[in-house]
């Protein structure tokens, strides 16, 4: 991480925190009352290959101690009433403002993956976790409602697991990669942007203008295959 995008982190996340303090004290109250301890969900994810960290979220779930992988449709009866309101809104997202204050996160870059899949794809995600993990980033802003989609449709551990490993991850995999060829402050800004107007407008992404702001000319539809087999592709 830059010095410039590290100071902009901590910047914009302490100015975030001022009136969405009172958000999460809210939400904290109202998960207290309506579902119990504990209020949040940590997740161990990776930061960099061999450096992992607790992601923190707001608990949208029933708890379970045999929880693993993907999220798909098998897991949706534990997603508490409270926990489908901040999931649509991506408030139970907001704590990861702590993670970004601690450097763990970034506002914008890769999801922060699994300790399995780091280890499964170790030379691609040597390349992907060049950037700070993100809140939000290209595939995220491109490809979640998507995602979203296709794991809706999984309804057993075994079809999530195959649709995540053969479909969503190769794609979300070529647009970190496309980010970090492209990854500067004003990408970055219009990132955060059309991401806060997805949640704002879940049409928005139909209308929003959908072009990386960059100087190199690249599309998601122009990244062959051939760049994740070169660094270890998923098997299909």
């Amino acid at each position: 991480m830059t010095v410039g995008k590290r100071v902009f982190d901590v910047v914009f996340a302490l100015l975030l925190l001022i009136p969405l303090s009172v958000v999460i004290l809210v939400v904290s109250i109202v998960l207290l009352i309506m579902q119990g301890r504990p209020l949040f969900y940590v997740a161990r994810r990776m930061r960099a290959p061999g450096e992992e960290f607790g992601q923190l979220k707001f608990r949208t779930m029933l708890l379970d101690e045999s929880d693993f992988g993907a999220s798909g449709a098998h897991k949706n009866w534990r997603i508490t009433r409270a926990g489908r309101v901040l999931r649509r809104t991506r408030i139970d997202e907001l704590p990861q403002l702590f993670n970004i204050l601690r450097g763990d996160m970034s506002f914008v870059g890769p999801r922060p993956p699994m300790r399995e899949y780091v280890e499964r794809f170790p030379r691609v995600y040597a390349q992907v976790l060049r950037n700070r993990p993100g809140v939000t980033g290209l595939a995220t802003m491109i490809y979640h409602a998507h995602e979203d989609r296709i794991m809706a449709r999984c309804t057993t551990v075994e079809a999530t697991e195959s649709a995540y490993y053969r479909r969503c991850l190769p794609t979300k995999l070529r647009l970190d990669l496309i980010y970090q060829r492209r990854r500067s402050l004003r990408v970055d800004l219009w990132i955060i942007w059309n991401t806060l107007m997805t949640v704002l407008k879940p049409n928005w992404q139909g209308r929003g203008p959908r072009r990386v702001p960059a100087r190199e000319k690249y599309s998601v539809e122009h990244v062959k295959l051939t760049t994740l087999q070169d660094h270890q592709t998923p098997a299909e």
